[in-house]
């Protein structure tokens, strides 16, 4: 497999939250890269922070994503996800197929972890045509259409770390 270098200098993010709107919070963060051609995930649940408005539980949200308030009662608190994300993340500049609403969500992450910087997320699209052309970037995007995103952070990151693999084959 011929490996694109520049592809492996990103990482994929991707949130589950409370639910959409302005007030909502991460509740399941997944980040994915590659890494000598293997896409290699992390993962957690996100215990809520003491001054996140528990009342923005949408159960919209949670039927969309599936996950239970209850199973976010022994998840890691927000200080020990932001310390994970960091060791994870390494030198990787974060990518998102949804830049907004990631970028709110790991502001709201980063805060309650008493982390003043945030890191950057770029747009995913922007990346991945500005990293692919042609038949790399027609198979990227019909990786992505076979592979229906199951709204899980993890499996959602990995979603888009796999499309970016099958066009390093092309």
């Amino acid at each position: 497999m011929r490996i694109k270098p520049d592809i492996e200098k990103f990482a994929t993010l991707d949130f589950e939250a409370s639910s959409l709107s302005e007030e909502s919070w991460p509740i399941e963060i997944g980040l994915s890269w590659l890494e000598a051609g293997e896409v290699l995930t992390w993962s957690t649940l996100i215990r809520p922070a003491h001054d996140w408005d528990l009342s923005d539980w949408a159960p919209q949200s949670a039927a969309v994503h599936g996950i239970a308030f209850e199973e976010l009662e022994d998840a890691p608190t927000a200080d020990n996800v932001v310390g994970e994300l960091l060791q994870n993340l390494g030198d990787r500049v974060l990518v998102s197929d949804a830049p907004e609403f990631e970028t709110r969500w790991l502001s709201r992450m980063m805060k309650a972890g008493a982390q003043p910087a945030i890191p950057t997320i770029e747009d995913y699209h922007r990346v991945s045509f500005a990293s692919f052309s042609g038949f790399a970037l027609d198979m990227l995007y019909e990786a992505l259409e076979r592979s229906p995103a199951p709204h899980r952070a993890g499996p959602d990151s990995a979603r888009l770390a796999h499309a970016w693999r099958k066009a390093i084959q092309y």
